[in-house]
């Protein structure tokens, strides 16, 4: 009786864990969903489009990540098949004392190609997110992953305002460890807003796999090249993963700023899906 009491008195929402998984294969040569199930809060789209790759956007129920929340979803790929996965806006967080939870599993399988982008992770004040990704490539086998949050709700007085946020990604080619990246921003360490100075948008993005590699090659150039200047608006590296990829890490002012690089670094990128995900959203 006492435990029921205090369930019925107890404010914080109740914990929602949702659970996702799809598959694409290749088939008459179109990659294509073969399966995807999804449990609230999750929510997963699949658009048609022209190119000859699958698309799946995540979204939730309610708009955002809730406290308690806890996001598992689980991808595979077939081998030589191409998907782009992104969200459907960007990840909202709202303030969650106990924390949200998000995970993504991915296999991709012998000379197949994953393209994650999705929009940027925004955490209101007194948020907690921690963020998993694991991706697990075969042989040939080539990954495109974009990964970035901002400083959270500006306009509302709410810079770099939230608890914490941690987010790891770990990628494996051929079951050999390749990557294994991770930030972790948190309060506690001090001041968000006075470490950052007026960056507000930080964001990383891993290139992987053969069928990449002039692409890796150009980007890498390119970044390199860039003049580095004081008080820059924006700041660019670039560092190479043995022969096999690249990890290019972005700081910048804006929002609208470190997107447009985005779309300017992966500029390459419609041309893989044959259609670009980008020239309709919004």
């Amino acid at each position: 009786m006492t435990s029921a009491t205090t369930s019925r008195c107890d404010p914080r929402p109740a914990a929602r864990a949702g659970r996702g998984r799809f598959a694409v294969e290749r088939t008459r040569g179109r990659s294509v969903v073969s399966r995807a199930f999804a449990t609230s809060p999750l929510r997963l789209l699949t658009p048609r489009n022209h190119g000859h790759a699958a698309w799946i956007y995540t979204s939730s129920h309610g708009g955002g990540l809730v406290d308690g929340d806890d996001i598992a979803m689980r991808a595979s790929i077939g081998p030589g098949a191409t998907a782009y996965l992104s969200t459907q806006s960007a990840t909202k967080v709202y303030r969650s004392p106990r924390g949200t939870r998000a995970a993504l599993d991915a296999d991709v399988g012998e000379n197949a190609l994953l393209v994650v982008a999705p929009d940027a992770v925004i955490c209101f004040a007194g948020s907690r997110y921690r963020q998993t990704q694991r991706i697990n490539l075969g042989a040939g086998g080539a990954l495109v992953l974009v990964d970035w949050v901002t400083s959270g709700r500006r306009e509302s007085g709410e810079r770099w305002a939230f608890d914490e946020y941690f987010s790891r990604t770990v990628v494996h080619l051929e079951e050999r460890l390749l990557i294994h990246d991770a930030l972790a921003l948190r309060a506690s360490d001090g001041r968000m807003a006075a470490r950052f100075g007026a960056c507000d948008v930080l964001a990383a993005v891993i290139l992987v796999g053969s069928v990449l590699a002039e692409e890796i090659e150009r980007l890498d150039a390119r970044v390199r090249a860039e003049p580095v200047t004081r008080r820059a608006d924006r700041l660019i590296a670039a560092a190479p993963v043995g022969d096999a990829g690249c990890v290019v890490r972005l700081a910048g002012r804006t929002l609208e700023d470190v997107d447009d690089t985005l779309r300017d670094l992966l500029g390459f990128v419609p041309r893989l899906l044959g259609d670009s995900p980008w020239a309709r959203k919004w």
